[in-house]
């Protein structure tokens, strides 16, 4: 793949100086080439010793939505498995579609083809991911008989093919890159159930919070115990870090999210961390602007911001004790292999030296082209801090 890029790789290779975010403004150099090989310095992936705030040479990166809708790889796997629940719960499909991306652009994660919605069937809320429509609850949870109903979920019973996948994948990868997991958050989770699918003014699980809060308390609680065991669970089998996914978190006021997603969010990292205290969390909330403060308190090592907060200002607002991820607007992956080389290298540069793992700020686009992605990885595994 270097040799279908170098040209215009090459032509940008001149040193830059970046300066982090701190008191002391240490000066350090990020050359956009392909690096020459060299030693490894930890039988660790990158990923984790940058979250860790050890020594490395460069940010790592991965892209979420890595695996899927815009490799032309997956488009030929839908073809022949139209359902998305039987590409994610076959355990051969899983790995498969899971190491279409490594294979071709060799991310520092790869993490589990799945969806936050997996273990819904486990905990008796039977639901569907319809092509066009997107996830559909069937019978919606409203009231407390509906919320007693919901069982607590025990991953090796309910989604055995999580655990077989994630061991294989750690084969497979053999430490060159990190292994990541991932959950639904509980209010998130709470959102689909309540809502009966995707929502756009999430009138219904805000009448129950704000009518019938203990029913919604009830039910956020059977999530987050549930979400504790599943990320031990794929810890266990195999995974070096977990993301937990609050995608509608911020549909809440601060005073409101401090009451139904914060202590939740706690109650899984307190948990975890009990058992896995070595686990690196990351928490990613999209459009988390006026919650970034509060991000940091639910005990994650990662806060994933998206695209409209300055990645510096983010970080400032974060605080030094927490390593953040992100945040390029996936849009920019249309743009010309020039802009999309000058908005990295402004990520990277806001962002500091240390504990900032590479990433888009939601997820890969629909059409996306391929090249784009390439040239993504090229230019961001050719930085050097």
């Amino acid at each position: 793949m270097a040799s279908i890029y170098s040209s215009s790789i090459s032509s940008l290779s001149a040193k830059l100086t970046l300066t982090p975010p701190s008191n002391r403004h240490p000066r350090f150099c990020c050359s956009l080439g392909v690096a020459e090989p060299q030693a490894a310095i930890s039988t660790e992936p990158l990923l984790l010793n940058a979250v860790r705030g050890k020594e490395v040479e460069r940010p790592p990166v991965w892209l979420m939505r890595q695996a899927g809708r815009y490799m032309k790889s997956y488009q030929i796997i839908c073809e022949k498995y139209p359902s998305f629940r039987e590409r994610s719960e076959n355990v051969d499909l899983v790995v498969e579609i899971s190491l279409q991306p490594w294979k071709v652009f060799q991310p520092d994660g790869v993490i589990l083809f799945s969806d936050i919605l997996t273990p819904l069937s486990g905990m008796n809320i039977p639901f569907d991911i319809v092509k066009g429509k997107g996830p559909v609850i069937f019978d919606p949870v409203q009231t407390a008989a509906d919320v007693e109903k919901v069982r607590e979920f025990t991953p090796e019973e309910s989604v055995p093919y999580v655990g077989e996948a994630l061991t294989i994948l750690r084969k497979e990868v053999n430490n060159e890159a990190a292994v990541l997991g991932f959950v639904g958050a509980p209010f998130t989770l709470a959102s689909y159930v309540v809502e009966g699918g995707s929502s756009k003014h999430f009138s219904k699980i805000k009448r129950l919070a704000f009518s019938q809060p203990k029913v919604l308390h009830s039910l956020l609680q059977k999530f987050a115990s549930s979400m504790a065991k599943y990320i031990q669970y794929q810890a266990d089998k195999g995974a070096q870090a977990v993301q937990i996914f609050d995608s509608w978190a911020t549909e809440l006021s601060p005073v409101d999210f401090e009451e139904f997603s914060l202590p939740y969010l706690k109650l899984i990292v307190e948990t975890v961390k009990r058992t896995h205290p070595n686990l690196p969390l990351i928490l990613y909330a999209s459009g988390s602007g006026g919650l970034i403060e509060r991000l940091p308190l639910t005990g994650v090592d990662v806060v994933s911001l998206d695209w409209t907060v300055d990645i510096a200002e983010g970080r400032r607002r974060l605080g030094t004790d927490v390593a953040v991820q992100g945040n390029v607007d996936p849009g920019v992956l249309f743009g010309s292999k020039e802009f999309i080389t000058e908005r990295i290298k402004d990520t990277v540069r806001k962002a500091g030296k240390g504990k900032h793992i590479l990433n888009l700020g939601h997820g890969i686009v629909v059409g996306t082209p391929e090249e784009n992605v390439a040239h993504f990885f090229e230019v961001a595994k050719g930085l050097r801090y």
